[in-house]
């Protein structure tokens, strides 16, 4: 039976990551990157498709909890025999080593003799490939094409059926390490390390970071704990956040909305920057600002809404037919189509950064604004076309309002580039298009029979990113039209409590079924709350949003509140910055408030 996916935590080396079930067993982990195919696939299968699992021999009761501010995950079983800790870890990275990663597990008796047992079933190739294991005097070696591995235990092991397992007693204070090294098959293996003092590191050089963390205020544990998971998201070489370590964890279990997250995003670029800046994260924030500038170099009508973790352009999807997908949901993807996506949005985000950045002390320089006044060379007339939207339907390009907002967004921005920061550039054009974007989207966006701003032009239907509406600086919170607009949401767009991204119809997005509460979303209802006046609703709406965490403080991108289970890619970026940023925004040092003053 499968694990809720609130069940999994996640530890990682920034460069890639694995979901470790409560139950002990790691079923999810792409080597060497987060786009890597999966070596350990039973997310998206069962056990034949790659899992590790290390537990109590029968039946036991486990808890768990991260070491304070780190990574560093502590699963404690009790038994009718006594109780023992699972501890994981991933060690990370230096910028420089590519070529390696390793889990660590250890496993430390705490009271009474346990019976223990591992079973580890490696499969490459998202679990379709099994490599060629050889027992070794060091425990195994696993190799398959470019893949090595190297497992490292004290521990007999034995192997039938192409796993491999063991079974072993732990007594009080004894600790049994099993160190899971990887190295491309054309690489010398990394040499055998201490797991204890491995672990030990991690767990210094995380709390270590974390003492960077500015934010002080009633949700620390929660707001340190979503950094934390932004931090684990970022690929270290690059300086690139992506959206979630997994694919195709649906958003309906049983639907077709399956979609690969293991890439980054423009779409939520200003929002992470805030998370990142009004943190006190600046060097992550700087590395992520140097990410923006190298993807969005070239011909701006490229520009893209998804790229790679290094900046990758092309990202083809396919799908992987011999695993069954979570809980029978399919088709399960590699790759995002939406690469392939126009989506005019992505200007204005970029534009926004630069902007951000200025007014938060990151000057610009002579190519960054060269690149500025190239994206507004295209959005002066690019502006006026169709396109996919933010939340890259798969119908028919249409007119969304989302998309024209943003476009008034990047010239607001860059005539402020000229106005307070001596940039050269045409104010008074620019000025004149400002003011034709925002007509237009008051005249077109905007249904005065339902009071709302609208998904499309001449759309009835709505749409929850219009809550960025007044958070971007369009129009004050307080103005009737954005009033209008939450109260549509909160009638229509609502589950106990929590907001849909849009009312889901095939005509629209070209898919069928429905999918959870955005968890995004619904923190942005709460951002309008707080910058309208209404702070105790938002806070109580907050304090909803943090009762969804799982048991050690992790968020997916939806929740289903009639079944009560998270869903979709998990952990998600996108939710953890909102949290983040929700979070101060209930405070004086609202980024809300600051990006709404533009």
């Amino acid at each position: 039976m499968a694990k809720r996916i609130e069940d999994y935590a996640l530890i990682g080396d920034l460069e890639t990551a694995a979901l470790v079930g409560i139950d002990g067993s790691i079923d999810w982990l792409c080597l060497p990157r987060f786009d890597s195919p999966a070596c350990f696939a039973a997310l998206l299968g069962d056990e034949e498709n790659g899992r590790w699992r290390i537990a109590p021999v029968g039946a036991a009761r486990g808890s768990r909890h991260y070491r304070k501010d780190t990574l560093v995950l502590e699963t404690h079983f009790e038994t009718d025999e006594g109780s023992v800790t699972v501890i994981d870890c991933m060690p990370a990275k230096t910028a420089t080593d590519h070529a390696h990663a390793s889990l660590v597990r250890l496993v430390r008796g705490e009271k009474g003799r346990v019976r223990m047992r591992m079973d580890l079933a490696i499969r490459f190739d998202y679990g379709r490939t099994v490599p060629w294991v050889q027992q070794r005097d060091f425990g195994l070696s696993a190799l398959s094409g470019p893949h090595a591995v190297r497992l490292y235990t004290p521990v007999e092991l034995h192997s039938q059926n192409f796993q491999t397992y063991a079974e072993f007693t732990v007594a009080p204070g004894e600790t049994v390490p099993f160190v899971l090294n990887y190295n491309d098959s054309l690489s010398e293996p990394r040499p055998l390390e201490d797991g204890e003092l491995q672990c030990d590191h991690t767990t210094t050089w995380w709390q270590g970071w974390a003492k960077v963390c500015h934010y002080e205020g009633p949700w620390r544990e929660a707001v340190v704990r979503s950094l934390i998971t932004l931090k684990a998201l970022t690929h270290l070489p690059s300086g690139g956040i992506i959206a979630a370590p997994t694919t195709s964890l649906p958003e309906l279990i049983g639907g077709e909305r399956n979609w690969d997250y293991r890439y980054c995003w423009l779409r939520d670029a200003t929002f992470t920057l805030y998370a990142l800046l009004i943190s006190g994260l600046a060097e992550e924030a700087k590395h992520w600002r140097e990410w923006l500038l190298r993807v969005a170099a070239g011909k701006p009508s490229q520009l893209q809404t998804i790229y790679g973790p290094t900046g990758e352009h092309l990202i083809p999807e396919f799908e992987l037919d011999w695993l069954d997908g979570y809980e029978g949901s399919k088709p399960v993807r590699a790759g995002n189509e939406a690469y392939r996506q126009l989506q005019l949005d992505v200007h204005g985000e970029i534009m926004d950064v630069f902007h951000v950045s200025r007014r938060l002390g990151i000057d610009d320089t002579h190519d960054s604004w060269q690149l500025q006044r190239a994206l507004m060379d295209f959005v002066e007339t690019g502006w006026r076309g169709v396109d996919n939207g933010i939340w890259e339907l798969r119908g028919p390009r249409r007119h969304f309002t989302h998309s024209k907002v943003m476009a008034w967004v990047a010239v607001d921005r860059a005539i402020k580039a000229v106005e307070f920061s001596n940039q050269a550039g045409p104010i008074d054009r620019w000025k004149g298009l400002r003011q034709e974007i925002h007509d237009e989207v008051c005249r077109e966006g905007f249904n005065p029979d339902l009071n709302t701003f609208v998904q499309s032009y001449g759309s009835k239907a709505l749409d929850a990113a219009s809550l960025l509406i007044p958070m971007v600086g369009f129009l004050p919170a307080d103005d009737p039209r954005c009033l209008g607009t939450v109260s549509a949401i909160e009638k229509h767009l609502t589950l106990d409590g929590l907001v849909s991204r849009y009312e889901p119809d095939q005509s629209i997005d070209g898919l069928h079924g429905g999918e959870g509460a955005f968890l995004p979303c619904s923190f942005w209802l709460a951002d309008n709350y707080a910058m309208h006046g209404e702070t105790a609703k938002a806070a109580s709406l907050f304090q909803r949003l943090l009762s969804i965490q799982n048991d050690v403080g992790l968020l997916s991108e939806e929740y289903d509140p009639i079944n009560k289970r998270q869903l979709g890619n998990f952990p998600q970026a996108m939710t953890h910055v909102s949290l983040i940023n929700t979070a101060y925004n209930l405070t004086p040092a609202s980024p809300a408030a600051h990006r709404a003053k533009g």
